[in-house]
């Protein structure tokens, strides 16, 4: 789960890592009200949305002025921000980040990462702070500094100054440095993040180390443990299909391509999306409705598939284990008769109870596509998604 730049200067506060005073603004008024209370300019408006890259996108701006911020603010909110993580079609902005100015003398990048190849915490940093680390990590690699973490043995001192001393920091900086990498740390650890990045990190005049910028996702499947952190979900940056499918528990995502995919399995559903791609055609989205699916909740993961103007094919592919062929079967029936099918659909079952499954698509009367194997499925139904596409 992600959350926004104010959320988590929040946790940053709780844990004592500096942050720029500032508060969040949901309208021109509020944000000069915010400004107000900053004491003096410049200060920094920003939009708040669950993508990087804001700032190149328009959506970071200086105000010298209550005049300037409001012109600012009513500029930044409303807008449909467009950014490397965004998309063409951007996203909606519907609330500023105000925040002090800082008379900043260096930018860095830190970020901690949960690295499984190697069983281990990573600490990630770079002197090119405020720029993309992608770009940093694919021309100038030799600039990011990593340091390996055992979690059973936690953060040590030596750690805090390998990083440090990899930044070149000076030394009035090591001490602060030490500490808000520490405190980061447990952060990251105490609510089982999968990334906490600040970029910039920076080394301001009067000798402070301050977090710009903050960003925070969490580990979806550990959110039962951390009910506060739930309260930060906010739907509005999240795709509609998406919130629609989580409300059933299934595991769905949407994707940009004319070809839904229903699967069992998520390392099968990641195999078949392959397959459609080499045949030629593009998944519409990643669909694991799991081992334990009901009837119902393949009606759901159906029903939301269809929901996709974009999907021209759907491709059904399961291997009845825990989940039978036969529950997927009624499941797919009863979509199909509550809300009805305007695509072809190519089905490739095989496993637990398939002789049931398949006398009840049979007997349904469903215009339904059977194939033999999984690469006669994919090849089916990107035939069918480039020849809807034509038409």
């Amino acid at each position: 789960m992600k959350i926004h730049e104010y959320q988590a200067k929040e946790l940053f506060k709780k844990y004592s890592v500096p942050t720029p005073q500032g508060r969040v603004a949901f309208s021109p008024d509020e944000a000069v009200e915010v400004a107000k209370t900053l004491g003096g300019y410049p200060v920094v408006v920003k939009a708040q949305i669950h993508a990087g890259g804001r700032g190149k996108g328009g959506g970071v701006k200086l105000a010298q002025s209550e005049q300037e911020v409001e012109r600012i603010a009513g500029q930044i909110i409303g807008m449909d921000l467009v950014t490397h993580q965004t998309g063409p079609r951007g996203q909606e902005v519907k609330k500023v980040l105000v925040e002090q100015g800082l008379a900043i003398a260096k930018e860095l990048y830190l970020s901690i990462i949960p690295d499984r190849a190697i069983a281990r915490i990573v600490i990630m940093a770079s002197e090119a702070g405020g720029m993309d680390i992608e770009e940093v990590a694919a021309k100038t690699p030799q600039k990011i500094i990593k340091v390996a973490i055992n979690p059973l043995q936690g953060i040590q001192a030596h750690h805090c100054r390998q990083v440090a001393f990899g930044l070149n920091l000076p030394a009035a900086f090591m001490k602060p440095f030490a500490a808000l990498l520490k405190n980061l740390y447990q952060l990251f650890v105490d609510y089982d993040g999968s990334l906490v990045e600040i970029n910039p990190l920076v080394l301001t005049a009067d000798g402070s180390v301050v977090a710009l910028d903050g960003k925070i996702n969490f580990d979806d499947n550990a959110l039962f443990r951390h009910q506060d952190i739930l309260e930060y979900r906010d739907i509005d940056e999240e795709d509609p299909l998406d919130v629609e499918a989580s409300k059933y528990n299934l595991n769905y995502i949407n994707l940009d391509g004319n070809v839904g995919n229903m699967v069992n399995g998520a390392g099968l559903a990641m195999a078949t999306m392959d397959l459609i791609k080499l045949a030629g055609a593009e998944p519409a989205n990643f669909l694991d409705v799991g081992g334990g699916a009901s009837s119902e909740m393949v009606e759901n993961g159906f029903r939301i598939i269809l929901s996709d103007p974009s999907v021209k094919g759907i491709l059904i592919n399961i291997f009845g284990g825990i989940l039978r062929c036969d529950v997927l079967a009624e499941g797919v029936v009863q979509a199909a008769q509550k809300i009805g099918i305007n695509v072809p659909v190519v089905v490739r079952m095989e496993g637990t109870n398939i002789e049931e499954g398949r006398r009840i698509l049979a007997e349904s009367g469903l215009d339904l596509i059977t194939a033999t194997d999984l690469k006669d499925a994919a090849g089916k139904v990107a035939d069918i998604a480039k020849f809807e596409a034509n038409i």
